[in-house]
């Protein structure tokens, strides 16, 4: 499953808030909310986010087996 534990790392290494990316990036509430429960975001929005953050693109996502420690069970949805 990929998951996005280290986009927040990132953004905080950066400087950007959540606020800030609805506000001035107009990211939606949706798309963030899906990041925060590691569900399906498109390629686009991780395009968008690389590009604001000027990052690539494990810096913000990362694959993990569902037996390290992270499971469809276990997840917030």
């Amino acid at each position: 499953m990929i998951v996005y534990d280290r986009l927040w790392a990132t953004m905080k290494e950066r400087g950007v808030s959540q606020y800030k990316l609805l506000k001035e990036y107009s990211v939606s509430a949706g798309q963030l909310d899906r990041l925060r429960k590691n569900s399906n975001v498109s390629t686009y929005t991780l395009n968008v986010l690389c590009s604001i953050l000027h990052c690539r693109l494990e810096d913000i996502a990362e694959f993990v087996e569902d037996g390290e420690g992270r499971t469809a069970a276990n997840r917030q949805d």
